[in-house]
This record gives C-alpha cells, structure tokens and sequence, in this order.
C-alpha cells in the first residue's frame, strides 16, 4: 500500500500504523563479505546505527570501511513493529531509513565512523536528504552504550562549529538511545552491490569534520 502524501511531523505512538508481530524474511549472509547479518558477531564488535537519507548509498558507504565487519538496511526511531519499506515511507511510522553498523574498535574507531557520517550527507535539512523528502530521510544516529553517545554528541559540537564557520546552517540530526532496529526487505540489503548502477542519494556539504583518522572529538 502507497500513500501519496507524506506527513511533515513525526506521528506520536497512538497515531502510527499497527505494524505486526512477524520479521520481515531476509538473506542470512551480507550479500558483499559472507557475515552474518543478524550474528552471532564477534565478541569485541561494537554496533550503532545511522540514518544518511536512502539506506542504500549510506550502507555501501559504511561496508567499505576497514574494520566494519557487517551492515544492514533497516528501520529505527519509530513506533510500528516490523513495517514494510511502504509503510515507512507513508511517514506514518516515525522510522527513518537507517544502516546497522557492526565493527571493530580495535580496527576503526568511533569517530572514523562519525567523520564519514558527518561529511558524506547534509546534516542540515531536517526532514529530507537533497531531493529524498520525508521523515523516512532524516538525519540520525542511534547509540547502543553511553561512551557512544558521549563521542557522538562532542563529534556533532565539533562538526557545528565546522559548519558555522563555512556559513552553513544548523545540524538537524537527530540523536537518540537505539529502540528496536527492523531489517528491511531482502531486495534493500547490499542494494548497490547487486545493483550497481542504482540510485545513490549521498551529498556532503563540502565542509570537513575535524575528528576521526586520529583525531579524537573532544
């Protein structure tokens, strides 16, 4: 089911849709390196999520990065169980399109992963991403321990003043606990791997985050 107009606010937890109570069926092994999407991973492996816009410029981004040991599309920060890609992109959800991202500290620190978050898309644009309208687009990163959102929140301070200084506007994205995380559908997952020529959203702002490649966000 497709709906043609797409809501502006985030639906509160009585208005989005019902969902259900069954996953949604996806390929057990990532598509591109062979590991298991859903695990078991590593014991040292760490995972946060992010929203970039369209998941699937955003999860190749992030699987080609040394020392990330998997990726996935999915669905995080809204209210409906196990939604279908067309429920979330009614807006009537509160999910935006995100990528599960499992690595090893001790190969890629967080911040690495926080300079190509902050430098690959616009942080700046609320409920879109370029020509991506929507809630399902928004900016977002979801932490799964405090030190997380520790370095996270001093990355996005550092990343503001980067932006002010070149003129541009104020960071938007959104920065929250990780709540439960719905794998998209098989056909999204390593979408431009199998698909090599499809759409990918991706646009930076030009301005350079001044943490990661050693560089610590303070």
């Amino acid at each position: 089911m497709f709906f043609r107009q797409k809501p502006s606010t985030l639906p509160s937890a009585a208005e989005a849709l019902p969902g259900r109570d069954t996953e949604m069926p996806i390929e057990d092994r990532h598509f591109v390196n062979g590991a298991p999407l859903k695990g078991p991973y590593p014991e040292n492996a760490r995972t946060i999520y992010f929203g970039l816009g369209c998941f699937w410029g955003a999860e190749r981004l992030f699987w080609r990065l040394p020392g990330v040991i998997v990726t996935a599309a999915g669905y995080q920060g809204g209210h409906t169980p196990n939604p279908s890609y067309e429920e979330v992109c009614s807006g009537r959800t509160g999910h935006t399109e995100a990528v599960k991202v499992v690595y090893d500290p001790q190969t890629i620190d967080l911040e690495t992963l926080l300079r190509h978050f902050w430098e690959e898309h616009d942080p700046t644009q609320g409920m879109r991403q370029g020509n991506d309208m929507g809630t399902q687009y928004r900016s977002a990163i979801y932490t799964t321990t405090p030190q997380q959102a520790e370095i996270v929140e001093k990355s996005r301070a550092a990343y503001a003043k980067a932006l002010q200084a070149a003129g541009r506007g104020a960071i938007t994205t959104e920065i929250a606990p990780a709540g439960p995380f719905y794998y998209a559908e098989t056909y999204h997952q390593q979408y431009l791997a199998k698909n090599p020529n499809g759409y990918c959203g991706l646009a930076g702002t030009g301005v350079s985050c001044p943490i990661g490649l050693g560089v610590a966000a303070e």
